[in-house]
């Protein structure tokens, strides 16, 4: 079974003359397991394609199904815990909560859950995210390749059917953008997470297990390079 159905998924801001629509019927199926990579240029419409499946914008129409649930039948609470509990976000800027420690920024999903994090799996986590001597750093006595693996353990404590990555590795030199792909490559098959990662570096894509191309709101390319 598929774990994400994209259906006729489209967004439109403005109207009248400044319309534009950033998103035209869409239709994407995910399998479980998989490692997507999505490009396209600036203004292609792939980051808001992304933050669609992830339930922080809203469509104009169509469906998002996740697991099999319709995501955007869901009322605002609802779609609220659904995405704390289901859906793991990275983004480009870390957006770690500057008075928190790293462990608490990893938690901080299960606690805002009110349920308390599995401690070996945690432990887990730190060490393969190369923390351990760091869970008591504050974000501002991190690196930003540092931070981004805390953003990304914060992905991945709640165990989620879906990580989606919008640039991870964006704001990073080279070394650290190799170490984070290597990370999310790791959290696929140690974790069997699926991932959805957008990027507009081809040498970053092509480590992905399948690469779809967005021109115009639009699936121009969707190609599985490797099972």
């Amino acid at each position: 079974m598929s774990i994400v159905q994209v259906q006729n998924l489209t967004k439109v801001y403005g109207a009248g003359d400044t319309t534009v629509t950033a998103l035209d019927k869409i239709n994407l199926i995910v399998e479980p397991g998989q490692f997507v990579a999505i490009t396209g240029a600036s203004g292609s419409g792939k980051s808001t394609l992304l933050h669609l499946i992830g339930g922080v914008d809203s469509p104009t129409s169509g469906k998002v199904v996740i697991e099999g649930s319709d995501i955007y039948s869901l009322n605002e609470s609802a779609l609220a815990i659904f995405r704390r509990r289901n859906i793991g976000l990275i983004y480009q800027f870390y957006n770690l909560i500057p008075v928190l420690n790293v462990e608490e920024n990893i938690t901080l999903p299960l606690l805002l859950d009110g349920r308390k994090p599995d401690d070996a799996f945690l432990a887990d986590i730190i060490a393969t995210l190369g923390l351990n001597d760091r869970i008591h750093h504050l974000p501002n006595q991190l690196s930003g390749g540092q931070q981004q693996r805390v953003s990304i353990g914060r992905a991945l404590v709640n165990r989620p059917a879906i990580l989606l990555a919008d640039e991870p590795t964006g704001n990073l030199d080279r070394k650290n953008s190799s170490d984070i792909m290597a990370l999310l490559l790791l959290s696929n098959r140690k974790y069997n997470q699926t991932v959805l990662l957008i990027t507009h570096d081809e040498s970053v894509a092509l480590q992905a297990d399948r690469i779809i191309s967005i021109e115009d709101g639009r699936i121009v390319r969707d190609e599985v390079i490797r099972r």
